[in-house]
């Protein structure tokens, strides 16, 4: 994968911040708001807003810090629910490392062909799997809301919202990655017609 200008990270990494803003606030259940597209934003930053430099871990950070914020004014000062919220939240650091970083790790192989968009959906998938086995293992064991956990009951739970999370997550990170090719060749083709002209 060709690596993004600077001022084109930069701006898709606006839009990636206002689409978390948009969307973190509003969970699941809300038929009037899209889905949280966190778990999915923080992969396509691993994979578009990649240069292989230390700004890409400060890209990161500030997408957590971000997550963070959001969640504190959501909790804090709108009213949403703290249910969530337990000593288990510090967890989200390495679930969203996860989605991030396997961005980041397959941004060198992925092209607008078949095989490396395969293979990038595949990386997404065992990503936001990983992703979701941390932060929700750790809401259930850690997080102090269940007073006799067990491994069945865990496995029950996590059974009930894991296909949601990553369905919602593979659903966001493949309209991406189709609004990607459709860019890339609308651009390509102006592109061609400039220079033939």
């Amino acid at each position: 994968m060709n690596v993004l200008p600077s001022p084109a990270r930069n701006a898709l990494f606006a839009v990636f911040a206002a689409f978390m803003v948009a969307t973190r606030y509003h969970h699941f259940g809300d038929v009037l708001h899209l889905p949280d597209a966190s778990m999915a934003l923080f992969f396509l930053g691993g994979l578009f807003l990649s240069a292989r430099t230390r700004a890409d871990h400060l890209r990161f950070a500030a997408f957590m810090a971000l997550a963070v914020g959001i969640d504190v004014v959501s909790v804090g000062f709108a009213g949403a629910s703290d249910f969530c919220v337990t000593p288990s939240y510090v967890a989200l650091l390495p679930a969203y490392a996860v989605l991030w970083y396997g961005g980041r790790m397959i941004a060198p192989h992925h092209a607008l062909e078949t095989k490396p968009v395969l293979l990038t959906v595949a990386a997404a998938l065992a990503s936001a799997s990983l992703s979701f086995a941390i932060s929700n293992g750790a809401f259930y064991w850690f997080g102090g809301r269940y007073e006799n956990p067990h491994f069945a009951e865990y496995l029950a739970r996590a059974w009930q919202w894991g296909p949601l999370f990553v369905r919602t997550t593979m659903i966001y990170i493949v309209v991406a990655l189709a609004l990607h090719a459709v860019a890339a060749r609308t651009l390509g083709a102006r592109g061609t017609q400039s220079a033939s002209r």
